[in-house]
This record gives structure tokens, C-alpha cells and sequence, in this order.
């Protein structure tokens, strides 16, 4: 499937449907105002380029000036996680920053063999559902809802009313497994190399780290995702032995 429909008609007939879109990218001096007008009701993420990015987007092919970013699965949103879950045992990871493609498959996949209620990943300045991530999924795409959100803190926020104990993995917190990762959990995991963005550490009333004794000084976030989800595993599996 692909990650593009281009076209002023061809968009314009998306937009009419309920297909999660990721981005719209726009030529400069674009002019189209009810399509504009159309993607804007939709809240939509609009960025404008100039033609050469979008030439190579399409390669080459007649894309009008308008090219839209689309999921090969829809978005769920956060009620219809919580809904997944059993009540004082959900779990939700959420990802803040997460730009590698390769990285969100694979903590898909992550998500799936730990039974994650979901995955939640903000709109802006991340990396989408793409094909790319459901290659690397290979298959979890489909079993783990991921909902995309305007605004983390926010989102945060509206879980920790819900219930959920927030732990973000940071270098600075107590060791994992010193943690209390147990009720409902929201583990939040920092983009590659920048980690947890500061109003979203805020948010955390906990934070973990994994310590590690060699030189390398962090682990990539799908590795990162895989130790914590399983401590949470861990930690539940002894809940009353």
C-alpha cells in the first residue's frame, strides 16, 4: 500500500472519507482554498515544500502541488484503548518524539508480545504509521492500537485522571527494577538520542532507567521499550506470590 495519494481530485476525495491522513504537504503558492479549507476542518497537519521535494516524493509523476501522507491502518483514540484493557492491570506505552520508523515496528511488535493495551504517539514532530512500520511490525500493526494525539501532555494528563501510575524511562531515574510498575501503567518512552521531552517529564510521577555497565551510554528506544514492558510482565506475573 502506499504511503501517498497526490493529486488536487484524488486528495480531495480522501479528505470526503474517514482515512487516517498523516500530513499534507502543499506547494508553495498552492491555491485550492476549499480544498485548504476542507483539509483544515480535519485538523489536518499541513506543511508547504517546494516542488522538488514533492516531485521526489511521487518520483517525478504529476502531483499537482498537493500530495497527502496516509496510514495503511487507522488511528484509534485513547477511549477505545482504555477499553482493551482490564481495569488496575492496563497498560499504555506512549512515545514522545519517536522519529525511526524501523524503531516504532519493532515496539509494535514489542507492544503485541507483552499485551499492551496501546500505543499512543503524538502528531507532530514523530514518526506516523507508515509501511515502513508495518513491514517492521510484521504483522503487530494490526493487533495494537496506537492513537495519535495533538497534544501528549495533555493525553498524560487525561490518563493519570483515569488512574495510571506514569513511569518515563530517563537516566536519571531509579533503577527499573526498583520500580513499581504495577496497577495501571503508562510507561513513557523519549525519542533516539534526545529522550523525554521536558514538559512530558513533567507530566512522569515516576522515572526509570536501566543502568548499564559497558561503554555505550543509552540503548535505542525499541530495546528500551522491551526491558520495561517485560519488567512490567515481570512485576504482575509475582503480584501476590
Amino acid at each position: 500500500m502506499s504511503d501517498f495519494v497526490f493529486g488536487k481530485n484524488s486528495v480531495k476525495e480522501l479528505l470526503q472519507t474517514d482515512r487516517s491522513i498523516n500530513k499534507l504537504f502543499l506547494v508553495k503558492g498552492f491555491k485550492d482554498d476549499e480544498l485548504i479549507k476542507l483539509a483544515k476542518s480535519k485538523r489536518l497537519i499541513i506543511k508547504t515544500v517546494d516542488k522538488k521535494k514533492l516531485d521526489s516524493m511521487t518520483g517525478g509523476k504529476n502531483h499537482q502541488g498537493i500530495i497527502a501522507s496516509v496510514s495503511p491502518k487507522d488511528y484509534a483514540d485513547i477511549e477505545q484503548i482504555l477499553q482493551n484493557g482490564e481495569e488496575g492491570r492496563r497498560f499504555i506505552i506512549v512515545l514522545d518524539s519517536l522519529e525511526d520508523p524501523h524503531n516504532l515496528g519493532a515496539i509494535l511488535r514489542v507492544a503485541d508480545g507483552a499485551k499492551v493495551d496501546g500505543v499512543v504517539i503524538p502528531k507532530n514532530r514523530a514518526v506516523p504509521l507508515t509501511s515502513t512500520v508495518a513491514k517492521v511490525a510484521a504483522g503487530a500493526m494490526e493487533t495494537v492500537p496506537v492513537a495519535q494525539v495533538t497534544n501528549l501532555s495533555r493525553s498524560i494528563e487525561e490518563l493519570k485522571d483515569k488512574g495510571f501510575w506514569v513511569t518515563g524511562a530517563d537516566p536519571k531515574g531509579q533503577p527499573f527494577y526498583k520500580s513499581d510498575l504495577k496497577g495501571n501503567v503508562c510507561l513513557v518512552i523519549g525519542g533516539e538520542g534526545k529522550g523525554i521531552t521536558r514538559l512530558v517529564k513533567e507530566k512522569c510521577d515516576f522515572l526509570a532507567s536501566i543502568p548499564l555497565s559497558g561503554k555505550v551510554t543509552s540503548l535505542n528506544a525499541a530495546t528500551a521499550t522491551a526491558i520495561l514492558s517485560y519488567e512490567v510482565v515481570r512485576q504482575r506475573a509475582n503480584e501476590g506470590s
